[in-house]
C-alpha cells in the first residue's frame, strides 16, 4: 500500500513538472501562441497588408520615383523637400523591417523596432504630404498613411498578444 501511494505521488509530481520543463526548454515553435483562429487571421492579414504596402513603396522608391504633381513629373522626395540620401536610408530601413516581419524567429525586440519604425514612417508621410499641401490635390495622400498606421496598430496588438499567450519571454 505504501509503495503504491508513493508511486502515485511521483506520477502526480511528474505531471506537474513535465509541462514546466517543456515550457522552459522552448518547445513553443508556433509564434502565434494560443490566439483563436479569428485572431490569427486578423494578425496575419493586417501584417500582410502592411508588408505589402511597404514592399510596394520600396519598389516605387527604386524603380518609379515620380509623382504627377502640379509642378510636373518630379521625384517624390524632391516634391516633399527631402534630400536624396534619405531615400536610400528609408528604403534600406523598410527592407529590414519587412524582413523582420516575415522571418519567423526574429527576436521580439527587433520586431518591436520594426513596428516602431513603420509607425514613424507612416506618421511622417502623412505630415509631409499635409505640410506640402497635397491634400488640395487629393486628401487620400494624407489619409492613406493614417489608414495603414491603424492596420499596423492592430497588427501590433495581436503580435504582443500572441507573445503573452505563448509564454515566451519579452526581454
Amino acid at each position: 500500500m505504501f509503495a503504491r501511494t508513493k508511486k502515485l505521488q511521483q506520477c502526480r509530481l511528474q505531471d506537474c513538472v513535465e509541462p514546466i520543463n517543456r515550457h522552459n526548454q522552448g518547445e513553443h515553435n508556433d509564434e502565434i501562441g494560443k490566439l483563436t483562429n479569428r485572431e490569427k487571421v486578423i494578425y496575419r492579414t493586417t501584417t500582410g497588408i502592411v508588408c505589402a504596402v511597404m514592399i510596394l513603396s520600396i519598389v516605387n522608391f527604386i524603380f518609379n520615383d515620380h509623382f504627377p504633381f502640379p509642378n510636373g513629373l518630379e521625384g517624390a522626395f524632391v516634391h516633399l523637400g527631402l534630400p536624396q540620401y534619405f531615400k536610400i536610408e528609408l528604403t534600406t530601413a523598410k527592407i529590414l523591417g519587412v524582413l523582420a516581419f516575415l522571418i519567423p524567429n526574429v527576436p521580439f525586440k527587433i520586431k518591436e523596432f520594426a513596428y516602431f519604425g513603420f509607425g514613424i514612417t507612416l506618421i511622417s508621410a502623412s505630415i509631409a504630404h499635409f505640410a506640402r499641401g497635397d491634400a488640395r490635390l487629393s486628401v487620400l495622400l494624407v489619409i492613406d498613411p493614417l489608414f495603414f498606421l491603424s492596420l499596423l496598430i492592430v497588427s501590433y496588438v495581436y503580435f504582443v498578444k500572441s507573445y503573452s499567450f505563448s509564454g515566451q519571454v519579452k526581454p
